[in-house]
C-alpha cells in the first residue's frame, strides 16, 4: 500500500467523520463513540485471525483490509492519522525488535 492511498483514506475519513450518520458508515461509527469503534475493530481483528488460522488467502487479505480500515477510523477518533503510525514505524526501522521492546520496558 502506498503512502498516497493512506493519505487519501485519511482525507476521506476526516471528511466522512463530519457527515450525517444516516448517510455515512464512518460517521455512524463516530456517532456511536469510541466503544462502537473499538467493538468493530475487535470484530475485524477476530475475523482476520480466523481467516489466517484457516489459511484462506483471499479472506486474509480482505479481513486485513477491514482491520486496517477500522484501525484508521480509531486513529481518526483520537485526532491521529496514518502519518502518525508511519512516523513511528520509520523511527523503529533498523532497530532490533528485542532492543526496541526493552527500551519500552515491556
Amino acid at each position: 500500500m502506498s503512502n498516497d492511498i493512506l493519505r487519501r483514506l485519511d482525507g476521506v475519513l476526516a471528511e466522512r467523520r463530519q457527515a450525517d450518520p444516516a448517510d455515512s458508515y464512518v460517521a455512524g461509527l463516530h456517532a456511536g463513540g469510541i466503544d462502537r469503534i473499538l467493538r468493530k475493530l475487535g470484530e475485524e481483528c477476530t475475523e482476520t485471525v480466523v481467516a489466517s488460522k484457516n489459511g484462506e488467502c483471499d479472506a486474509i487479505v480482505s479481513e486485513t483490509a477491514d482491520l486496517w480500515f477500522h484501525s484508521l477510523v480509531m486513529l481518526s477518533h483520537h485526532g491521529l492519522d496514518s502519518g502518525s503510525v508511519l512516523a513511528e514505524l520509520e523511527r523503529r526501522f533498523g532497530l532490533s525488535g528485542v532492543a526496541e521492546k526493552a527500551a519500552r520496558g515491556k
